[in-house]
Order: C-alpha cells, then structure tokens, then sequence
C-alpha cells in the first residue's frame, strides 16, 4: 500500500525504525529537538503530550508529509518510569519492577496536511524476580540508559520478562498493528 503522503518518522529511535519499516518501504527520519519532560498527572495524557509535541516540532519543518511520532512511558504503581538519569536511577527502577508488572503505554500522535489523530496502546509486562547483581550488571551493559522504566524487551532486558499482555510491539516502542488500522482508517494508506 502507498502512503497518501511522504511519511516522516519522528524519532531517532533505531527501534521505532525498524518497526515502522515494517508498514513503509520508505520514510525519513528526523529527530525532534523537544522538552520530553513530562507536564500532565495521567500517565495516557503525559504520553500523548509528549507525542504530539514531537509531531508538531517535525510537522513544522515537514508540513507536506504524514508525520508520525510516538512516546513511550512504564507506569508501576501508578509512577511513570521514564527513561532513567543515571546507571543509580536505573538500577532503582528495574529494582521497583523486579518480581512484578506494570503497564507500558505508547502514545502515538499523526499529523498530515489535512489532519491530527492521537492514540494510545497499553501493554501489561510481567518482570520475574532479579537479584540485585543482575539488576546491576545489566545496567552496566549501559542498554537501559535510553529506555522508559529502564529496559529494553527486544535486547538483553527481554530475559527480565515472564509474560506480556498485550501488543509486544508496543512494549518495544511503537503499536504497529493499532497504527496500521488507525493508517487505513484515516484512509492515509
């Protein structure tokens, strides 16, 4: 299927790269220069900000194309883990999630020259129990300083995880079953 518009991708995420590779032959790439902090209380809506925030700053400089941008944030107990600061914070949260599930929500923002439509996708992952010295020579492979709650399921912090409930994709970065519907709904593909 052709894409009614040039799709740029809004992310330098190698991931959601090949993800998205999956859907189109061809996209750019152009990685917004934005504020990730987070600005809203409800894990969905933080996500979504910071999604549609991306897609807007990439929109500007792109505004003939399908801009597609996404977030992805780990909420364990009603806290969202976002990416960690330091190996300290990052050994904190896989402590946190070690032994047990949370929720992993990518927010997914589109915008084109005759629209805008968001969506969210949660998954539910289930961590088994870690020791300590696991935890910490995992965090020193440095692969979860760039990751939402401090793992990546598609490398090495996938033998962290017992079971996913949900879309895998969406733990990984981008919900690419949910985003192929909502393309051909909006009639974009």
């Amino acid at each position: 299927m052709k894409p009614r518009y040039p799709v740029v991708l809004a992310s330098g995420s190698p991931r959601r790269k090949h993800l998205l590779a999956q859907i189109f032959a061809e996209f750019d790439i152009v990685i917004p220069n934005i504020d990730e902090s987070i600005q809203a209380a409800e894990p969905e809506q933080a996500a979504l900000d910071i999604a549609e925030r991306k897609a807007r700053t990439v929109f500007a400089q792109r505004p003939d194309s399908l801009v597609i941008a996404a977030d992805t944030i780990v909420v364990f107990q009603k806290m969202i883990l976002n990416k960690p600061d330091n190996e300290a914070h990052a050994v904190q949260m896989l402590t946190q999630l070690s032994g047990s599930c949370h929720t992993v929500i990518t927010a997914v923002a589109l915008l084109w020259p005759q629209g805008a439509h968001s969506f969210a996708e949660s998954s539910i992952v289930e961590f088994r129990r870690a020791s300590p010295s696991e935890i910490e020579a995992y965090v020193k492979t440095g692969e979860p300083m760039d990751k939402a709650g401090a793992y990546g399921i598609q490398g090495m912090g996938g033998t962290l995880v017992t079971s996913v409930e949900g879309d895998y994709d969406n733990v990984v970065g981008l919900p690419l079953n949910r985003l192929k519907l909502e393309l051909v709904r909006l009639n974009l593909l």
